[in-house]
């Protein structure tokens, strides 16, 4: 504890005391510069503390901390020092009585980790939940009470700019398309809303949210990258956590993490298990139109969820340290899961004057299994030079899911009971190759160069019976083939405060869509350049301004793509577009970032183009349900023919579905802060304002071989706003509590209501704070959900709810051994394509 003490008196009188060291003659000072690794890894230490001190003379004159990277530079007067370089749980490394006379590098120098103090469960200075860089946002997880007991995807809806709809979509400052990465790698994930679902937030360690990628990265995703960083032990000796979980609606949880590092490796595993239910409803109240738009007659649907599923997460993997300077790491993954989803849908029908008909009410009883296991291994080579390296990574993976679905379809106005059943087999594979080449030369500038190669196949088998019959109008096997290879070549460069990063990528993309049922083969083959440029202006030691410039491309996949995937409702369906484009997208973007003591801001300017934008499309199939009383009819394109003796009730079908459409602008700003106005208090907040700008027209021919054009064009603005709260009670208990609203949004069909939400947590240490004990509630006013307003002239005038989960009740208790409760961040040896990052 007295060291400490130490360190923070050091910060809390730092500026008093350089200022003192400046008083007397003038004298022209020298920069004294080095860099702080962590000694068996060789890892930068970020905040570790360097101080001057005279000869015989205990007080400080002058010192400074290390940046990202681990390295300094600090302005001092020429003289005589003993220099000291501490980080907390490290031996202290020291220089006595160093002449320092000139401009002069300590180059690099090791900590080496005091077992004695690992071995203490001690309190740390804990650091932001959020940190504020200037090209990106990280997220720890680790500090946020409201995804105890939860999902990935709890914890990306916390994260600022990042929002997660009810459905599990995820966007980043208002735009859909976002690449997610887990590890730096593609998640394998046929489903990727889904498996965010199943993941476990104590699997996670932290998240990063870049919102204008450089080429080093993917090109996928107009919209920016998340990066999820799964956990992997690092400190030294046997520790580990404990984490168990329980809620209402019923909801069980228990994981761990553990791992064990020596001189020569680290092994390392997390495993979870979790018993889950998402209880959740919706209801669509339709008007159907008549050509001349009077009513034809009303359908009020509604529907309840109940959701349960049964998860394992784990991991297993070895980092072997074969050398100071090489390194080895192997990773195996594996996720299981099962659930049972009842959808029960009540169709209430009224005629013009709405007078009530019937009800129809359709039982969907789906079963699911999904499977995934990935191998993934690292090599790293690090050169005697610093920042010089080669990476090699490697990623091979299957997915399978099974779903099948047992619809029992009934009605009021008749005695006939009719069954479909749907069965959806899905097996995806994906192999990943990466090579990554680093050459720092000259003062300040850096080459990098890299190849990636991924190739995945997915096989999609959707069929649907209706009482042992095929349907083949809904029975498909989909075959989708991607072969994607990509070189890219980086040149950045620093001069004084000024920072360059030039970047170009080259993806040669093959992709096959096979309808196999009809024999439709269809192949795409292109390739591109994407370029990027970055440029940084370091404005004083606390304000930077950047610009950027990225081409970035999105592909369309899995659902996008597939012509059938859902029957769970007979008179909305969502119907897949197999021959959907890619869509381009160029992204400009201007930051700004300023830090005072207690306040951190930063604010982004944003201006995205993007062509044969996807646009969901509703239009009317021409074919109808159709109910006979006491009769029997031909039905013929959708049109009944003939009835024999009976009364004909007919809904029309609407179908949803994706579409290119030509272009459209995106622009907006943002900003965020960090601000902790007492020891005791922190806030953190974002607001997200943009305009987004359609220019296009949808052309079909409808069922009567009529072509139809609609004209999507279409000018909408939207905001929305976040607030986190973490404020210390007494008794050491902590409160957190987040609010967050997303304003309404127009487009060309109707639009969006603004969705307001909440979420609060406490928690507390117990067991001399080896152990913390968390009580979260997940949407406290129940307020949720998905509102949409939809009018399509002459077919149908709709308003629809739907709200995925209702409010969760968490509590939850960790137990920690052998590590302390805030544990510091150090840097990963490997993590994906975050490594080799340009630091300028």
């Amino acid at each position: 504890m007295k060291k400490i003490k130490s360190v923070l008196i050091l910060v809390l009188f730092f500026t008093t005391l350089f200022s003192f060291a400046q008083q007397g003659p003038a004298v022209p000072k020298i920069k004294i510069s080095g860099k702080v690794v962590e000694k068996i890894s060789k890892q930068p230490l970020e905040y570790a503390t360097i101080t001057f001190l005279a000869p015989n003379n205990p007080k400080p004159v002058a010192g400074g901390i290390t940046n990202a990277t681990g390295e300094f530079d600090i302005e001092v007067n020429p003289g005589i020092y003993d220099i000291k370089i501490e980080f907390i749980s490290f031996k202290l490394n020291e220089f006595k009585q160093k002449n320092l006379q000139k401009t002069t590098s300590l180059g690099l120098i090791s900590l080496e980790e005091d077992a004695n103090q690992l071995n203490e469960v001690i309190i740390r200075s804990e650091k932001t939940t959020v940190e504020i860089k200037l090209d990106k946002k990280v997220y720890n997880v680790g500090n946020d009470l409201m995804v105890k007991g939860g999902t990935v995807s709890d914890v990306l809806d916390n994260i600022p700019s990042v929002a997660v709809d009810v459905e599990g979509n995820i966007s980043l400052r208002g735009n859909e398309n976002v690449r997610v990465l887990i590890d730096g790698r593609p998640s394998n994930a046929i489903n990727i809303a889904e498996a965010l679902r199943l993941i476990p937030a104590d699997a996670i360690e932290k998240v990063e949210v870049i919102t204008n990628p450089s080429a080093r990265y993917d090109a996928e995703g107009g919209g920016g990258l998340l990066n999820i960083i799964l956990k992997k032990g690092k400190n030294q000796g046997l520790n580990g956590t404990i984490i168990a979980s329980a809620g209402y609606p019923e909801n069980y949880g228990l994981s761990g993490t553990l791992n064990y590092k020596s001189k020569n490796f680290n092994l390392f595993t997390t495993q979870g298990y979790n018993d889950r239910s998402n209880p959740g409803n919706a209801f669509t109240n339709s008007r159907y139109l008549n050509k001349d738009n009077t009513t034809r007659n009303y359908v009020n649907e509604t529907r309840e969820n109940e959701r349960d599923n049964k998860g394992y997460n784990g991991n297993f993997g070895m980092e072997w340290y074969l050398s100071e300077s090489v390194s080895w790491t192997n990773t195996f993954n594996y996720r299981k899961s099962n659930g049972i989803n009842v959808d029960n849908v009540f169709q209430n029908n009224y005629d013009a004057g709405f007078n009530y008909d019937y009800t129809r009410n359709r039982i969907n009883l789906e079963n699911s299994d999904s499977e995934n296991v990935e191998f993934a291994t690292n090599f790293t080579k690090k050169f005697k030079k610093d920042g010089h390296k080669l990476t090699i990574d490697g990623s091979f993976s299957t997915n399978d899911d099974i779903n099948d679905a047992l619809i029992t379809d009934t009605a009021t106005n008749t005695s006939v009971v009719k069954f479909d059943n749907t069965i959806n087999n899905q097996t995806q594979s994906r192999n990943l190759l990466q090579m990554d080449y680093v050459l720092p030369f000259g003062k300040g500038s850096q080459f990098e160069a890299g190849y990636r190669g991924d190739f995945s196949e997915l096989l999609t088998d959707y069929r649907v019976d209706n009482d042992g019959v095929i349907n083949q109008n809904f029975t498909n096997t989909l075959e989708y083939k991607e072969k994607v290879n990509a070189i890219y070549t980086q040149y950045g460069v620093k001069i004084n405060k000024f920072s360059a990063l030039f970047g170009l990528r080259f993806e040669d993309s093959n992709i096959e869509i096979n309808q196999l049922a009809t024999n439709d083969f269809n192949t795409k083959k292109y390739n591109n350049f994407f370029p990027s440029a970055f440029f940084t202006y370091e404005i004083s030691d606390e304000s930077s301004a950047s610009l950027s410039y990225s081409r970035r491309i999105q592909r369309p996949r899995g659902r996008m793509l597939n012509p059938f995937s859902n029957l769970s409702s007979n008179i909305n369906i969502f119907v897949g577009n197999p021959d959907l484009d890619p869509a381009f997208s160029d992204a400009i973007d201007f930051g700004y970032i300023k830090r005072w003591e207690k306040l951190t801001f930063n604010t982004s300017l944003y201006v995205n183009k993007t062509t044969d934008v996807f646009q969901f499309a509703r239009r009317e199939s021409g074919d109808f349900v159709v109910d006979i009383i006491d009769g029997e009819d031909t039905v013929v394109n959708g049109e009944v023919t003939q009835i024999n003796g009976g009364q004909d009730t007919r809904t029309p079908i609407i179908i949803s579905s994706p579409i290119n459409l030509a272009t459209e602008y995106r622009v907006g700003f943002e900003f965020t802060l960090n601000y902790s106005p007492f020891k005791w208090w922190k806030l953190n907040s974002n607001f997200n304002f943009f305009r987004n700008e359609t220019q296009g027209d949808f052309t079909y021919t409808d069922f009567k071989n009529n072509e139809i054009v609609q004209n999507f064009d279409n000018v909408a603005t939207s905001w929305s706003t976040r607030l986190t709260s973490k404020i210390t009670l007494p008794y050491k208990i902590d409160w957190q509590t987040n609010a967050t609203y997303n304003g309404p949004q127009n487009n060309a069909q109707g639009r969006s209501l603004g969705v307001f939400a909440a979420n609060i947590a406490f928690s507390k240490d117990i067991l001399k704070d080896k152990g913390t004990l968390s009580f979260n509630v997940s949407d406290v006013f129940n307020s949720r959900k998905r509102m949409m307003e939809t009018f399509l002239p002459g077919t149908v005038d709709s308003y629809s709810e739907m709200q995925w989960r209702v409010r969760q009740f968490n509590l939850s208790f960790t137990y920690r051994f052998n590590k302390p409760k805030n544990e510091r961040e150090q840097p990963k040896r490997n993590q994906g394509d975050n490594e080799g990052d340009y630091q300028g």
